[in-house]
């Protein structure tokens, strides 16, 4: 009895559903148009997020090189000691 009653709401929801699916109408072309705006606006954010990294990219070179062109070339500290490093000999350095 439990099979019987299985069985008919399974052919009542088949029958369901391809009536539902009878009512649904898609056209062939549909798809190619919606997939070829798809990969238009794919295409189109590709393109905009490469010139933004590019911008970004350019725009830190720029600030950079800005920067070390307008540097004080008076305010070094490696080259900035007047005295001459002694040189060790023999693992000794020389008074």
């Amino acid at each position: 009895m439990a099979i019987d009653q299985a069985d008919r709401a399974e052919e009542q929801l088949r029958a369901a559903l391809h009536a539902r699916a009878a009512q649904v109408s898609a056209t062939p072309p549909a798809y190619g148009k919606v997939s070829a705006v798809w990969r238009r606006r794919e295409r189109k954010r590709r393109l905009i997020l490469a010139i933004l990294a590019a911008l970004v990219f350019t725009t830190a070179d720029g600030v950079a090189l800005w920067a070390l062109n307008h540097a004080n070339t008076d305010s070094h500290i490696i080259f900035s000691d007047p005295k001459p490093a002694e040189r060790p000999i023999g693992g000794l350095t020389q008074p």
